[in-house]
């Protein structure tokens, strides 16, 4: 990686843990340039304004999402074990500092327009694709009854996510880690084919 990337992307780095204190509205050229020490020239060489700076942290953020959630699930067996290992990532993901990224985006960009809005759209399409297809091989796996909605499972799946973090870092209930399985436990368990019948 050339010097010029390796400081673009440490710069993304620190623009992304600010964010998530004090949300993409309150990031700026200036407050990075404080943050980081670099002159404010030195950042517009890099992003050049602060929408596409925005863009770039969604982007940033979508990159260590996949590589601290996505990528160590996939290692896991195909089927539940990796549902579950989606699932657990997340949960880790958003207990970190500040909380997860996405969620205070998605309620700060949902009314706005424009290529960060696009780019935070896109990339939590992306995640909802993504839980529909571990679901999709569940079922082909014979895990999952062969009836079961991919599509339905991922929207449910991220709604007991949503709820978790309202819960978490919102409404600090210190039972929300515990809810937020045992609603995974429910699904599982109503997209599992019914056991055999003993004779």
């Amino acid at each position: 990686m050339a010097k010029g990337e390796q400081t673009r992307q440490a710069i993304l780095a620190r623009a992304f843990e600010l964010a998530k204190m004090v949300g993409l509205s309150g990031l700026s050229i200036g407050r990075l340039a404080e943050d980081t020490g670099l002159s404010k020239s030195g950042l517009f060489a890099h992003f050049g304004s602060k929408e596409a700076l925005e863009v770039a942290v969604v982007g940033e953020a979508a990159r260590q999402f996949v590589a601290q959630v996505m990528a160590p699930a996939l290692q896991k067996p195909r089927g539940e074990p990796r549902l579950r290992a989606l699932f657990e990532h997340w949960l880790a993901w958003g207990q970190r500092p500040g909380g997860c990224f996405f969620v205070g985006a998605i309620s700060e960009l949902d009314d706005r327009s424009g290529p960060p809005r696009d780019a935070l759209v896109q990339t939590c399409k992306d995640w909802l694709d993504a839980l529909a297809t571990a679901a999709r091989i569940t079922v082909t796996e014979g895990q999952f009854r062969a009836d079961v909605d991919p599509d339905q499972f991922a929207f449910e799946v991220y709604s007991v996510m949503l709820g978790f973090h309202a819960y978490q870092k919102f409404l600090h209930e210190p039972v929300s880690l515990a809810r937020a399985r045992a609603a995974l436990e429910r699904l599982l368990a109503s997209a599992r084919p019914p056991a055999p019948r003993s004779r």
